[in-house]
């Protein structure tokens, strides 16, 4: 399976913006784009490459190659509806995504790493691949062979350790390691820094 493998804090000085939890002290102590001559680079964008950094942080946010982000902005275009907002409907809705919003995982990175082990199963079937979309009615259940694990018995720690807010269509229960999907998100509940806008301006050059 593809992914991208660049160290994540390094993503998120160039994005300005903290992909995983460990990158908040770094950003704390370290701001603007990393590498030597950084600081010379640095200066009014274009509009280009304010669309194009709006695009990298998204779709590095979410963990997802070009091809596969371009895939999915494609779908969203052709679905009714607001394209930009049917884009991050897509992207919340992706198994990896609800793991970690149901706090199973601390980042959308171990979430991911999770399900590619085949950690968990969906509506009784094992599952391995982070990118399925789960619907309305979806039950996610840690596989049996899984809950004895180190991780999972200690699942309690690392729900402490995330900060999800209640959501209006996902409910997760780490006691009963069962994560039910109950609607579809509303625009307000994906990442509030996000301006999805830009990325269809991006993508519709």
């Amino acid at each position: 399976m593809a992914r991208d493998r660049s160290p994540i804090v390094k993503q998120s000085r160039r994005e300005g913006v903290a992909l995983h939890p460990k990158a908040h002290k770094i950003l704390a102590r370290k701001s603007g784009i990393p590498g030597e001559h950084a600081h010379g680079r640095q200066g009014k964008q274009s509009m280009y490459a304010t669309q194009l950094r709006e695009k990298q942080k998204v779709r590095r946010m979410y963990g997802l190659l070009e091809k596969q982000f371009a895939k999915l902005m494609n779908e969203a275009v052709r679905k009714p509806g607001l394209a930009g907002e049917n884009l991050l409907k897509f992207l919340e809705l992706r198994l990896d995504n609800a793991v970690y919003r149901a706090g199973f995982a601390t980042s959308r990175r171990q979430a991911r790493q999770l399900v590619s082990h085949g950690h968990f199963e969906l509506n009784g079937r094992r599952v391995d691949i982070p990118s399925i979309r789960v619907k309305a009615g979806d039950v996610i259940t840690v596989r049996p062979k899984s809950v004895k694990s180190g991780y999972f018995t200690n699942i309690n720690d690392i729900y402490s350790n995330t900060s999800q807010v209640p959501l209006s269509w996902l409910t997760g229960d780490v006691k009963k390691l069962k994560i039910e999907i109950t609607g579809a998100p509303k625009r307000e509940e994906a990442e509030a820094d996000i301006n999805e806008q830009l990325i269809v301006e991006y993508y519709s050059r």
